[in-house]
């Protein structure tokens, strides 16, 4: 099984990634998958975490997940080094920085780190970062094909929103794949 788990803050759009990558998966991938949300009487601007698992099979445990393969952060604001502690092995923490090289020596290849915000800007003109990392998750790992992701927001969003939050994700994915091949993890985006 394949766990993730986002840190965003609410109004971030956390959940909707955790869902987009949800459907991309079982819609256009042969996978099943399930997506979830964990706040409280939390209000916008407040921490939350949401939870993605794909599998091969029926997923039936509904739990948070403790040991992640990837963990993404949508709000620079809300790393911790800590967060290193709960990757699995050969885990990937995908950090939206506003200064990626910051992270360099922090967590070495454990670590990828890129700025989501300028390009969320410059596409959407607005600080939503949430199309910008699940484009960078999908880059990094490979966990389903960039066409699935475009295709399944297709289910969520429509018009120009979605037009541009496609283009989002496809910038931020190729962004992504190109930092597979360099050793120190950072990217600055173009």
């Amino acid at each position: 099984m394949i766990e993730i788990r986002w840190h965003g803050r609410g109004g971030q759009g956390s959940f909707t990634a955790s869902k987009l990558l949800g459907v991309a998966v079982t819609l256009y991938g042969s996978k099943h998958a399930l997506a979830f949300p964990s706040f409280g009487p939390e209000r916008r601007g407040a921490p939350m975490q949401a939870f993605t698992k794909i599998d091969d099979v029926r997923i039936r445990d509904r739990s948070e997940i403790t040991r992640c393969d990837y963990i993404v952060v949508l709000d620079e604001t809300l790393y911790r080094q800590e967060l290193l502690s709960d990757l699995k092995e050969e885990g990937k923490l995908i950090l939206n920085a506003s200064r990626p090289e910051k992270y360099q020596e922090q967590g070495g290849s454990r670590i990828i780190a890129l700025d989501a915000t300028s390009v969320a800007l410059e596409i959407l003109n607005r600080p939503i970062t949430n199309t910008a990392m699940l484009g960078a998750l999908i880059g990094v790992s490979g966990i389903t094909g960039v066409e699935s992701v475009l295709e399944g927001m297709s289910h969520f969003l429509k018009g120009s929103l979605l037009d541009k939050n496609r283009q989002v994700v496809s910038r931020i994915y190729d962004e992504a794949r190109r930092l597979q091949d360099e050793p120190t993890r950072i990217a600055q985006i173009r």
